[in-house]
């Protein structure tokens, strides 16, 4: 990795560690003023303007229920269901989620000095104790849905800035910390354009044009807090 690429990823660390935004000029709202500066949207590549923060990860309906799933929705700061929050306060190291029996060693050995997320629900700023996950170790076409933050594996998001494309760098896979394909893991994929469907959930797929050419479509961006004009 270069340089320049390192400096870019270290910015997109530091947006999930609530250090910066990575939606620079963005205008767009997201997060409520309740969650405010704890809060996190995970938004796509594919459909980021430098004026609109676009479709953003949100829990279908806001309900805070076990198997809900997740789906992009356009960024709101004024939809609780768009309010999610780091539980660490931070990405850390993926050996440290091993450390605490989160993710499997296989896991550990191929992304073990890599960084690592959870992401909780939180409506309004309130914790509920339900992580955005998959609900059994990943597969192709799984969806996303809210799990207990305390189930190993498939509540931990691994940002893959190993497979960051250069010509993307401010973007980044994110990868299941159940995953068992190490060559093509799986990773958050959303299908189709969300203006144009009622219901866009994410999904698992596998990752494609890795290392350098992944699509935009299993491209994600992060931005802290509430982003206003």
């Amino acid at each position: 990795m270069s340089i320049m690429r390192k400096v870019l990823a270290v910015a997109a660390v530091l947006t999930l560690a609530g250090g910066l935004s990575t939606a620079g000029s963005l205008s767009a709202s997201a997060a409520t003023p309740q969650c405010g500066p704890n809060c996190v949207e995970v938004y796509s590549m594919k459909f980021a303007t430098p004026a609109n923060l676009g479709f953003v990860e949100t829990v279908f309906l806001g309900i805070p229920l076990r198997g809900v799933p997740t789906e992009v929705r356009p960024a709101s700061s004024s939809n609780p269901a768009e309010d999610l929050i780091v539980p660490l306060g931070g990405p850390v190291h993926v050996s440290t989620f091993y450390a605490d029996g989160m993710v499997s060693a296989a896991v550990n050995e191929h992304y073990g000095t890599e960084l690592a997320v959870q992401l909780e629900y939180a409506p309004y700023g309130k914790p509920t104790g339900l992580c955005t996950a998959v609900a059994v170790t990943a597969y192709q076409n799984e969806g996303l849905s809210l799990q207990p933050c305390s189930r190993p594996g498939v509540t931990v998001w691994i940002l893959d800035f190993a497979d960051q494309p250069a010509t993307a760098p401010m973007f980044f896979p994110i990868v299941n910390g159940s995953d068992t394909d190490f060559v093509h893991p799986f990773a958050m994929t959303i299908l189709g354009n969300p203006a144009h469907k009622p219901f866009t959930p994410i999904i698992m797929r596998h990752l494609i044009g890795n290392p350098g050419s992944v699509p935009a479509n299993q491209l994600w961006g992060a931005a802290h807090g509430t982003v206003t004009p």
